[in-house]
């Protein structure tokens, strides 16, 4: 498994970290850089799929958080000033929904009309946890965050339907409803666990063995805690298989310049104007 070293990052500012993802120095995933900044995961379709995705992402709050949707253009406003396309550090470049390329760069697959959307990610509520003295075992052994595709199903809206997709920590008991607690007040980067436990219970085989990131270690003692998951769009971009879709690679997220602490009012604010 690949070991990622972060610690250059964690505590640049999220437009340098954005530009040295630009450059091509990082191609890795971006857990733990630019801590107290959130993170989002990206969406961008054809615009002829744009008002059922939004729909599916109305219809499912919690996988789903839209943070800002970007309509004809690739450069974000609420979240930054940045480009959809290159400030990422890897893209999954989706063809009737099949994976068909993994890049760095999305420009050449932009078409005009497209509409981007950036939705909330767990990345986020991970400072507030080791805040709290949880390890986040991802980030302690530099892994990307393992990812499950679940027996939970999300509400359909349109072509788009699927299961949801559920991050994992493992943590003691303890732990765990410490972190209930913590993420359920953070609606806009998936909120509280959906599931503390046996993953067969949601549809979970082997929990060594997950369908995006990679795998962690899990102690004697410690139970797998299982969020919902900003991945989840993909997993219904496969079922829709729209002509072109692009996304993030699972944990390659993009950095927003808006504090953690700051989010869910400046979305609210968003909301009143």
């Amino acid at each position: 498994m690949a070991k990622f070293d972060i610690t250059p990052y964690e505590h640049m500012a999220p437009a340098e970290v954005r530009q040295r993802i630009r450059a091509g120095e990082i191609d890795f995933p971006t857990a733990g850089m630019s801590q107290g900044y959130a993170q989002a995961n990206l969406v961008i379709l054809p615009k002829e799929y744009a008002a059922d995705f939004e729909q599916f992402c109305k219809n499912n709050p919690f996988p789903c958080p839209v943070l800002e949707i970007t309509r004809g253009t690739p450069m974000t406003v609420d979240m930054g000033d940045a480009n959809l396309l290159t400030d990422i550090p890897k893209y999954f470049i989706y063809r009737y929904g099949k994976l068909a390329e993994v890049v760095t760069d999305a420009t050449p697959f932009w078409e005009e009309g497209m509409t981007g959307f950036l939705l909330g990610c767990s990345f986020s509520f991970e400072e507030a946890l080791m805040k709290a003295g949880i390890e986040v075992r991802h980030i302690a052994e530099g892994r990307n965050v393992p990812m499950f595709k679940t027996g939970i199903q999300t509400v359909p809206a349109g072509p788009f339907k699927g299961p949801m997709v559920c991050s994992m920590r493992p943590m003691t008991p303890e732990d765990a409803k410490k972190a209930y607690e913590i993420t359920k007040a953070m609606p806009n980067v998936h909120g509280a666990p959906v599931h503390m436990g046996d993953p067969a219970a949601i549809g979970v085989k082997d929990v060594m063995n997950p369908e995006y990131g990679e795998s962690v270690t899990i102690k004697e003692g410690e139970i797998p805690v299982f969020w919902p998951c900003g991945v989840t769009p993909q997993a219904a971009v496969e079922n829709a298989a729209p002509p072109i879709a692009i996304t993030h690679a699972p944990g390659h997220m993009f950095i927003v310049d808006v504090e953690n602490c700051k989010l869910n009012d400046y979305l609210e604010e968003k909301k009143a104007r």
